[in-house]
């Protein structure tokens, strides 16, 4: 079962009872850069756990969009499960940042795992351990960051699967993401092209480490 093989090679640390679960418990998606898996207000009724590629999680500030962190392949989504768990509306959305391979748990079966495996219960103790320091990181950095910085992370993080192949992304989509202005986005780019951190290309947008 693909599914299995992707979970055993994903989270090789857990039990193989608990890989069998998750296996038989979840439905496999692929999903499309862009696919938006969860909706701010809407109630959460599947988990993503991810297997390959990524998910960004946003959410909506006075009427703009703010990027508060992404799941990787192995992690979920701490603020999903809670809501889930109590059966909260979700205060956030996840969309697919790439191309990306999930395993989506129904919350049912996420309260029957979290019965039967500890292991399971592990895995959410560490994502909100995980998640907390990256909202702390994001609010620091709203708070305190100047924007050339953030977008320095930004483009860094956002292209270090990519093995130094441009980054295509709109400078509206970035400047969406990192809560302000497209021309803001245009012009600090700039500034990081002369300063020899960027180079803006035809075909997208090159880090130089």
């Amino acid at each position: 079962m693909y599914i299995l093989e992707q979970i055993q090679k994903t989270l090789p640390h857990i039990s193989s009872g608990l890989q069998e679960a998750i296996a038989t418990e979840s439905t496999f998606a692929h999903c499309k850069s862009g696919t938006e898996l969860l909706r701010e207000g809407q109630y959460v009724k599947l988990i993503p756990l991810v297997l390959s590629g990524g998910l960004k999680v946003m959410a909506d500030f006075e009427e703009r969009e703010l990027l508060l962190y992404y799941i990787r392949p192995s992690e979920s989504c701490a603020l999903s499960f809670s809501a889930a768990l109590h059966g909260n509306p979700s205060q956030i959305k996840a969309i697919a940042a790439e191309d990306s391979e999930v395993a989506l748990l129904p919350s049912s079966a996420v309260r029957k795992l979290a019965k039967e495996f500890d292991e399971f219960n592990q895995i959410f103790f560490d994502q909100y351990e995980l998640r907390y320091s990256d909202l702390l990181g994001t609010i620091q950095s709203l708070l305190f960051g100047r924007m050339d910085q953030r977008l320095k992370h930004y483009l860094s993080v956002k292209s270090e699967h990519l093995q130094g192949a441009p980054l295509k992304i709109p400078h509206r989509e970035i400047a969406r993401e990192l809560g302000t202005a497209r021309e803001v986005i245009s012009r600090v780019l700039k500034k990081l092209e002369h300063e020899g951190s960027v180079q803006q290309t035809k075909d997208g947008i090159i880090v130089i480490r």
